[in-house]
């Protein structure tokens, strides 16, 4: 996701998806499942967020960032993401996504007799511009 419409460069989703394995927590008994929203910010800065399921019905948001100083980022490398320690799940544009994820969990992993993992993995959340 990023907010000037343009695809965030490459070497910054390497940076994010090679950082992410710090954002999620140990597995407990749900099953396996976890989210992320990558933000490029109007300001340059970077944002990760990895929102993984745990106990059942449960969201646990761990969040990352680059070049946002106020936050703890060693520096303006918009590729080099430092985890942060509030307590934040996300600005008004990185929560369209939670809003999907928590419909489609509940759809596809509490209301069937049966979780459907498969199902709730294959229903993803539209690609393109979300707010406006």
């Amino acid at each position: 996701m990023n907010t000037a419409d343009a695809e965030i460069e490459t070497e910054i989703q390497r940076a994010a998806y090679a950082f992410l394995p710090r954002l999620l927590p140990d597995p407990d008994e749900t099953p396996p499942a976890a989210f992320t929203v990558l933000h490029r910010g109007r300001d340059t800065a970077c944002y990760l967020n990895a929102y993984t399921w745990v106990w059942g019905n449960v969201i646990e948001c761990r969040t990352a960032v680059a070049d946002v100083p106020f936050l703890g980022s060693e520096d303006t490398d918009l590729a080099r993401f430092s985890e942060i320690g509030k307590p934040w799940i996300g600005c008004v544009w990185e929560l369209p996504p939670l809003e999907h994820e928590r419909a489609a969990w509940v759809r596809h992993m509490l209301v069937p007799d049966e979780p459907r993992l498969p199902a709730y993995l294959a229903d993803a959340f539209p690609e393109g511009p979300v707010g406006g």
